[in-house]
């Protein structure tokens, strides 16, 4: 009988290896890091905190938390894979002093989330400003989406309630700028609420983008030149209010819900006041018309708001609403723009499914579900999430191009932070050397020396 050998090649394994380092293509985070001085601004934020003769500076065991959660963990013992690479990562705490240190800016509430922010606000700035042509803000306005999240729980954790999907757990409502077709998103707000907190509370999605505009520099803090984009739980007469109030005038694309007096604002639109709705590349979006709506639906609303609305026709299998019309899906959304065709601004607002990119690279990088109890230390650990998300959208920024800059963390992991590399000590300097086979090994290495040509932090 012929023994069969299988698929793949014998090996056999032995512990006690020395000069191989795990996780080596993280080094692209920690020399993110370094550029953008992300470790000092926080190291300086959170001062206040640090315990005389205390080994570790709370600024940096909350940056390993960072990083753990970007190369994947999901819990605060997941600093271990840190812990484990020295000379890649430096001096990591203990578990206990992490723990520590997160109920230690969870006592502290407000305070320690204040200073956490500023220090993130401070680096985004420079952070845009190192990207240049490739930042958000590079054609001098600023996309703001906010948009909810339902994070499942499965024990009872404070606050987790049922949510309006029938499930249990958090319902957070987060912010993210948009990077546009070219790149990701990075987040700038994350409020943490009960399972059964409402869709579109106004005070909620106020809070939220309060927090979003802090993050933003300061020019992009009131005026035209940001737009805040929400789905139909932002239509609501408090938040627009809120939105255009004098001396604060931004720019916005809501979604509104179809009530009666829009479906039947929609049957009066006459064929030839209907235009062929576009596509990003420019071509007529097959099936899908948009017009404007005006009259008495914008009665009560805020002056300058305008009602477009779109009619597509249904994919196939798709259940038509009892809000539609004529056998098409009827959607509607609310704008202050002008100066632009009534397509370009729907495409625009159609554009705001991006956020949904931007939810799932969450839900993959430490909001699968929140993992502390308290509301308070989850708090902290949402901090710890947008930190980790930011690095993985401000290290593609500054050092990857083409497609690799749109790659959500997953492949960023699989393909880059997981490389496995030798340790080796030439001159007094220490060297990663990546395996020449690695399909990614150049990708790598090009966007290290991208970084490293960056100016260092003063």
């Amino acid at each position: 009988m012929k023994k069969r050998s299988g698929f793949y090649p014998r090996v056999r394994v032995l512990g006690g290896g020395a000069g191989a380092v795990s996780q080596a293509g993280g080094v692209l985070l920690v020399e993110t890091v370094r550029r953008i001085d992300l470790d000092t601004a926080l190291s300086t934020a959170l001062e206040t905190w640090r315990r005389p003769r205390a080994v570790h500076d709370p600024g940096k065991v909350l940056l390993d938390l960072a990083l753990a959660v970007a190369l994947g963990g999901d819990c605060l013992s997941d600093v271990a894979m840190l812990r484990a690479e020295p000379d890649l990562f430096g001096l990591v705490a203990s578990d206990p002093t992490v723990s520590r240190l997160v109920d230690t800016l969870a006592a502290a509430g407000p305070r320690a989330l204040a200073a956490v922010r500023q220090a993130r606000a401070e680096v985004r700035e420079r952070v845009w400003s190192l990207a240049g042509g490739a930042a958000p803000n590079a054609a001098d306005e600023v996309v703001v989406d906010i948009d909810g999240v339902l994070v499942q729980a499965h024990s009872e954790k404070q606050d987790a309630a049922a949510t309006w999907k029938k499930t249990f757990g958090h319902h957070p409502l987060f912010a993210f700028v948009d990077h546009g077709p070219g790149g990701s998103g990075e987040p700038v707000a994350g409020l943490l609420r009960p399972g059964n907190a409402g869709s579109n509370t106004a005070s909620d999605h106020i809070a939220v983008a309060q927090q979003a505009l802090a993050q933003l520099p300061k020019k992009y803090r009131r005026g035209r030149r940001t737009l805040i984009r929400t789905d139909s739980a932002g239509g609501t007469h408090d938040f627009l209010n809120w939105l255009t109030q004098r001396g604060r005038w931004l720019s916005y694309s809501v979604g509104m819900v179809i009530t009666d007096a829009i479906h039947q604002a929609v049957l009066l639109v006459p064929a030839s006041a209907w235009t062929p709705a576009t596509e990003p590349d420019g071509n007529i979006r097959d099936g899908a018309w948009v017009a404007e709506l005006a009259g008495d639906v914008l009665k009560g609303w805020p002056k300058g708001m305008r009602l477009i609305v779109r009619k597509e026709r249904p994919h196939p299998g798709a259940q038509l609403r009892i809000t539609d019309a004529d056998g098409m899906r009827i959607t509607c959304f609310a704008t202050n723009a002008t100066g632009a065709p009534i397509a370009a601004l729907e495409l625009r607002h159609r554009q705001r499914a991006r956020a949904e990119d931007r939810i799932r690279a969450a839900r993959d990088t430490g909001l699968r579900n929140l993992p502390l109890h308290d509301a308070s230390q989850n708090r902290v650990w949402l901090e710890i999430v947008q930190l980790a998300l930011d690095l993985l959208a401000w290290m593609p920024m500054l050092a990857l191009t083409g497609e690799a800059r749109r790659w959500e963390p997953k492949r960023l992991r699989l393909r880059l932070f997981s490389t496995a590399a030798q340790l080796v000590t030439t001159g007094r300097r220490l060297w990663l050397r990546l395996a020449r086979h690695w399909p990614w090994t150049q990708v790598i290495t090009t966007a290290f020396e991208r970084l490293q040509a960056l100016p260092v932090p003063g």
